[in-house]
């Protein structure tokens, strides 16, 4: 491990190291006191040129990297369960913030960066009088667009038009989809973020010629229901995230080609023939760490099917999600790669695991297993969850879980968190020793 940071003291701002100091100061665009998904801010670090693959090392883990040290330096503090060993949200001391804003007012950032606030923006109207390299929309609701709106950002690396909270909530509308016709003309751009944005329904083919592309983001666009037909020339692509996109039916050609390709979620199993790429193409894909899977409304998957899975060697995070409820759609093995570290199941139709969990107990210890929504009764299964540490079960109705007999199903575990639950509205324990 390669710490970054070395006898920092927090209340000395200018004496953190380089890529420490670029990373915290471009957090700034957030608001004060703004709680911050770690996934987000790496990502924005990513398309910013800020972290960026080193040795054997990928941008995510440089950026993970990052956040530990930040940590360790006390300029930021994670938000969430003091309990929860795994927290992904921090947010900047208050102040380390004001330190930071000094800094900019004397040095700059470095970065020409546009951060629209107001709650109804109109993109082409503006002269800046020099060149933007990144746009990150923190509160604006309502966006509108001029033709020709790109000629102020034809240097752009970085658009995040969509929302960065978690919550949908935070409703983002544009007046036409119009606006994605100029995307063509920024070819310098690395990271497009249009998550949460409602009224668009295509993503035009000519999205795939920006190869520069790292990061596409496109979660939880509502109303998108096609997107290009082959994206096999987004060959620089680390990060295609499509999850909450329920209308889309397939995916296009062309994934298996994706060669960086470090995330993928979203990737839909509809009814056969809607698309040309299946779950045995995602072998191809030798830099795969995390992949999401929807499994449509009637569709039926054979054992076959999943079998690819153990053979993806990178893959650590998975995440299975169903919007049908037949239980025949939740009745194929799942085969597990050697080197899972977190399963998160989301809406299962089953009533019971049984062999769904093929080869889950030739897994590794120290995993994390999630458990959310769906109609299952019973966790019983014929091996001992011994590799299982953390364990999330929420919004399980009819599921019984008997506390005191907890432990003995997950002899191994270390941190727990029930909600929602049948018989418990909410529980969370934790080995105290082991987060220490």
């Amino acid at each position: 491990m390669i710490i970054f940071a070395k006898e920092f003291d927090p209340k000395d701002y200018h004496r953190l190291a380089p890529i420490l100091k670029g990373c915290l100061l471009s957090l700034l665009i957030f608001p004060e006191n703004a709680v911050i998904r770690k996934s987000n801010a790496i990502n924005l670090w990513i398309g910013e040129g800020l972290v960026e693959d080193i040795n054997e090392r990928t941008a995510i883990e440089t950026g993970e990297f990052v956040i530990l040290d930040l940590l360790i330096c006390d300029v930021i503090v994670l938000c969430g369960s003091e309990k929860d060993p795994l927290v992904n949200k921090f947010r900047i001391l208050p102040d380390v913030r004001r330190q930071m804003e000094l800094y900019v007012e004397q040095f700059g950032t470095g970065i020409n960066r546009f951060v629209p606030k107001q709650k109804k923006l109109t993109l082409g109207d503006l002269d800046f009088g020099y060149s933007i390299d990144s746009v990150f929309n923190v509160g604006a609701s309502y966006l509108n667009f001029r033709p020709q709106w790109v000629k102020e950002f034809m240097n752009l690396e970085v658009l995040q038009l969509g929302r960065w909270q978690d919550s949908p909530l935070h409703h983002i509308e544009v007046g036409s989809e119009e606006f994605l016709k100029e995307l063509r003309n920024l070819t310098h751009l690395k990271y497009l973020s249009l998550r949460g944005i409602s009224r668009i329904f295509n993503i035009p083919s000519f999205i795939a010629q920006l190869e520069r592309l790292l990061i596409l983001d496109l979660k939880a666009c509502h109303n998108l229901e096609t997107l290009p037909n082959d994206i096999s020339s987004m060959k620089s692509l680390t990060h295609l995230i499509l999850s909450e996109c329920y209308l889309l039916e397939g995916m296009p050609k062309g994934i298996e080609k994706l060669k960086n390709l470090e995330v993928l979620k979203g990737f839909v199993i509809s009814t056969p023939g809607k698309t040309p790429c299946k779950i045995s193409d995602l072998v191809n894909l030798e830099k795969l760490k995390r992949l999401s899977i929807h499994i449509g409304s009637e569709v039926v998957i054979r054992d076959w099917e999943f079998e690819s899975l153990e053979h993806i060697l990178t893959l650590e995070h998975l995440k299975i999600s169903w919007s049908g409820s037949d239980p025949r759609s939740g009745s194929f093995r799942l085969h597990f790669p050697p080197n899972l570290r977190k399963l998160h199941l989301e809406c299962f139709p089953g009533q019971s695991l049984g062999e769904f969990l093929f080869n889950m107990r030739y897994l590794g210890k120290n995993m994390e297993l999630n458990i959310t929504g769906g109609k299952l009764e019973s966790m019983k299964v014929d091996f001992e969850w011994k590799h299982v540490r953390v364990l999330r079960l929420k919004y399980l109705k009819q599921l019984n879980v008997d506390i005191d007999n907890f432990k003995s199903f997950f002899p191994m575990l270390k941190y727990a968190e029930i909600k929602q639950v049948s018989n418990h509205s909410k529980y969370e324990w934790a080995d105290m020793s082991w987060i220490l």
